[in-house]
């Protein structure tokens, strides 16, 4: 059973609706999803790198909470409710130079008030990079 407020997501809207924002300075796309998760992709290249020529862990990090907190709010009646971060902690694993890196959120937790996500990051070898997890806080759009 889907765990999404609409039947269908618009992958190609998720993705342009961030281009102007940190997930789209860093060029992350939406790629695919079932019904409990979703997954985006990064480059790693100039704009993710850090000084030695790895990826950023920051921005590993920007990757999973674009992915927990899309995937949050893909859950919820957006005219009733906002869902936003609380916390995110990311363990990295291993170093990546070029290519991509895919994240795929899936949820632990859907609740009233609060949602757990899990955030794995792959390489195009589908080799862990990094593990994240993120809690949101569901409230009310009068509030958002």
């Amino acid at each position: 059973m889907s765990i999404w407020f609409h039947e269908k997501l618009d992958l190609a809207a998720l993705t342009a609706g961030s281009a102007h924002c940190m997930p789209g300075f860093v060029g992350i796309e939406f790629v695919e999803y079932g019904d409990d998760w979703i997954k985006a992709r990064m480059p790693v290249d100039a704009r993710t790198k850090q000084p030695y020529g790895r990826l950023h862990g920051g921005a590993s990090v920007v990757l999973a909470e674009t992915v927990g907190s899309t995937a949050a709010a893909m859950t919820v009646d957006p005219s009733k409710f906002a869902t936003v971060g609380m916390e995110i902690n990311a363990n990295h694993i291993r170093p990546v130079k070029d290519g991509f890196v895919f994240a795929t959120a899936t949820s632990e937790s859907i609740g009233r008030t609060t949602q757990i996500w899990s955030i794995r990051i792959e390489d195009e070898a589908g080799k862990l990079v990094c593990i994240s997890r993120i809690t949101m806080a569901v409230i009310s759009t009068d509030r958002a």
